[in-house]
This record gives C-alpha cells, structure tokens and sequence, in this order.
C-alpha cells in the first residue's frame, strides 16, 4: 500500500488516537500514520463483543458453582490461563485447579493476593463476582 493510501477514517476504536503502519513510498517503505479504518474497526468491535460474551458466560459458570471467581477474573481482564498462570507465578496446571470453587476458596490469602495483583483489584473483589 501506498502512503497516500492508508486510510483515515477516523475509526472509534481508537478513541482519539493514532497508529503507526507501514507503507511504501517511492518503492521504499516508510513509517506513516493512520486514525483507522472501517474495516478494522469492524473487525475489533466484532472480537470485543465476543470477548464480552465470553465473560458473561464465565460470570455465570460461576454463579452456577461450576468454576471459582478466578474463572471470571480471568475473563474479564483477557487473560489465557498460561499467561495468568505467568503473571501470578504459577504453575498452569495450579491455576487450573485454582478455578475448581472447593480448592480456590481453601488458597491461603498470600496466594490469592498473587491473583489480585495480577487483576489489579482487592482479594475481596477477588472472592465473588458481579451480580
């Protein structure tokens, strides 16, 4: 693509902001900017809502008492258990069997504190969910 023809659309996905991509320019490539396009705030609207579906699901396997609230934290702040389990300082295979409701709410609190800071919110908010 063209320099002159990235896209501005003014895309709301990117709130104000702007983005470097790369383009040719004279045959060479070349940083430039763009505020977005349609079809990419298209696409992100699509992932998020999803993203979203996901997390309410969780919450609600959750309430169910099919998983512990970590399940729903681990939605709700776009985690995948690897990468949790990297940012509390786990084990993938302890954080799996953190999420079982019977284990998690036996976790001595200098673990679930691990947790909460991974989220970034109290153990409190960490040991339910949102109604």
């Amino acid at each position: 693509m063209e320099v002159q023809e990235i896209p501005q659309d003014n895309a709301s996905t990117y709130k104000g902001f702007k983005r470097v991509v790369y383009a040719t320019d004279k045959g060479r490539y070349t940083a430039s900017i763009t505020n977005g396009w349609q079809v990419e705030e298209f696409v992100t609207k699509q992932a998020v809502a999803d993203l979203d579906e996901r997390t309410e699901a969780a919450r609600q396997a959750v309430l169910a008492g099919v998983y512990s609230p970590l399940y729903y934290y681990m939605y709700r702040f776009r985690y995948e258990l690897p990468n949790l389990a990297q940012a509390a300082g786990f084990f993938a295979w302890q954080v799996k069997r953190h999420l079982q409701p019977k284990i998690f709410f036996r976790l001595p609190e200098h673990k679930l504190a691990r947790y909460a800071a991974a989220f970034d919110i109290s153990i409190d908010a960490l040991k339910k969910v949102p109604e």
